[in-house]
């Protein structure tokens, strides 16, 4: 099929200006507090089956040059093979893992074991490039907040890159102890790390604050600086997701597990709603989706909001043992929203101007009906969850993490109210590792001293291997110390930034 000539980025809030693609991955967020959303998204330009074979790096450079139009091919060719080599730990980058049940994509093989690698580990290349495209002179500064897995992958994608400075915020309390000692041990001379006294959302919503106050982008344009974001609020985090969602479709042609042209389910633990939108991208580009499976943990606002068309977060906030999905405003969902409301920017600044006075906001029935037709929601509890960890490793020999057990047992729901027996591809968000304490209960290890200690038992017991970038965390310095109240991270990024 012919790729889209000139695809344009708007914001969802209706701000007139259309911009580039290197415009709105500089940015990150729209002036107007909206996300940047392309003005439509592009079919294939490929088949399939003429994908077999072929490397990740460039399935995923296909990919992108359908979004990134503005960009050259030899700019994608450089940052998609910069991006997926050997900080991989395998050839495949997202290979697949099949069980009785599932398949299961991996997208946890790079430097920090979880998902957010596969697109940060590009970022900083379309960053750099756009940058010498649009010829902006300014030190790009980072603003990242984080659940625990993309404040890392940024921190590492980031680290010492020209011309950047990269700061990130954190939960104190909301991340597990191999999270957090990932981001405070990180090396780098623009690297900045904050805990927050805080959830995922408070610093979340300090990020956009800081975006949005005028008055300090003055006050930084002036000193040399510009704002952009790591977080999936930027365009250039989120496509690059797409990319392995229509590679896995070629492996599970290859693999024989499907012939092309059948429909897949994509099950997706979700927390902030990026994950599942690029899955929603793919469905539009042409991947044979049948039904797009949110998987939430007892933080059920997407559930909720699936199942009934209202989203409220006047609801407790509940720390699980699935931190990257602690999460109460899902803040993508706003571009699935922009997408299946035909473009509609006022009914979105509707909809967020409620969330912001209210909490809540309701779909109108056309919206709703769009939802209806493409999603199913479910969650699972913490108990729930510990026990499909268990199950899984004592049944299929496979060992997965918390997100995931969230993604699985959601499916395993669904799958039984249903009876739909649709292949079906669960996105595999992190390494066992990273959340070993619990893991490790699950499959009744006893306790011990710290996480590290966990991650030994796991290994002894299992014979997995350790992800290379967790092995000795223990033994490095902690370099980020410092913690902040959320009303206060303008003045810490002043600081950094003076």
């Amino acid at each position: 099929m012919k790729v889209a000539d000139n695809i344009r980025y708007v914001s969802t809030r209706g701000n007139d200006d259309a911009v580039s693609s290197a415009q709105a991955i500089i940015q990150g967020l729209a002036p107007d507090k909206g996300l940047y959303v392309p003005t439509e998204i592009p079919k294939l330009s490929f088949k399939f089956t003429s994908m077999r074979g072929v490397a990740y790096r460039d399935i995923a450079y296909k990919v992108m040059r359908s979004f990134f139009t503005d960009f050259s091919l030899e700019e994608l060719h450089k940052c998609t093979a910069g991006a997926y080599d050997e900080k991989f730990d395998t050839p495949l980058i997202a290979p697949i893992a099949h069980t009785s049940e599932a398949e299961f994509l991996e997208l946890y093989h790079g430097r920090t074991a979880a998902f957010k690698d596969m697109a940060l580990s590009i970022l900083p290349y379309l960053l750099i490039a756009a940058l010498r495209k649009e010829r902006v002179d300014s030190t790009i500064a980072i603003l990242t907040a984080t659940s625990g897995d993309t404040g890392k992958a940024a921190l590492e994608g980031f680290a010492d890159v020209t011309g950047t400075e990269i700061i990130v915020f954190y939960p104190k309390r909301g991340v597990s102890e191999i999270q957090r000692m990932q981001m405070v041990t990180q090396r780098g001379k623009n690297t900045h790390v904050y805990g927050i006294q805080g959830n995922f959302d408070d610093a979340q919503r300090g990020v956009k604050d800081i975006f949005s106050d005028r008055e300090f982008e003055k006050a930084l344009a002036a000193r040399g600086y510009r704002l952009s974001s790591a977080n999936s609020i930027n365009i250039g985090r989120l496509v690059p997701q797409v990319a392995y969602y229509i590679a896995a479709y070629v492996r599970l042609i290859e693999n024989g597990r499907i012939k092309n042209g059948d429909k897949i389910n994509l099950v997706v633990p979700t927390g902030n709603f990026g994950n599942i939108l690029a899955g929603w991208y793919a469905s539009k580009m042409g991947l044979p989706v049948n039904k797009l499976i949110c998987a939430s943990n007892e933080n059920n606002v997407l559930t909720d909001f699936i199942n009934t068309g209202v989203y409220d977060a006047n609801r407790k906030f509940v720390t699980t043992s699935s931190p990257s999905m602690d999460i109460l405003i899902s803040s993508n969902l706003e571009r699935l929203l922009w997408h299946l409301s035909g473009g509609d920017s006022q009914e979105i600044k509707t909809y967020m101007k409620n969330l912001e006075r209210d909490g809540k906001y309701r779909l109108k029935p056309d919206t709703r009906a769009a939802i209806d037709e493409m999603f199913y929601g479910g969650y699972a509890s913490t108990r729930t969850v510990h026990q499909t960890i268990t199950k899984l490793w004592n049944e299929e020999h496979y060992l997965v993490d918390t997100h995931t057990a969230v993604g699985y047992k959601v499916y395993m729901d669904y799958k039984i109210k249903t009876g739909d027996d649709t292949p079906t591809l669960i996105a595999s968000t992190a390494s066992a590792y990273k959340f070993a304490d619990k893991v490790a209960a699950c499959l009744g290890l006893p306790k011990e001293e710290d996480g590290f200690a966990y991650i030994n038992a796991i290994k002894k017991k299992t014979g997995v291997p350790i992800p290379e970038g967790l092995r000795r965390l223990d033994k490095k310095a902690v370099l980020h110390n410092l913690n902040v109240k959320p009303a206060d991270m303008i003045r810490a990024v002043d600081y950094v930034l003076k």
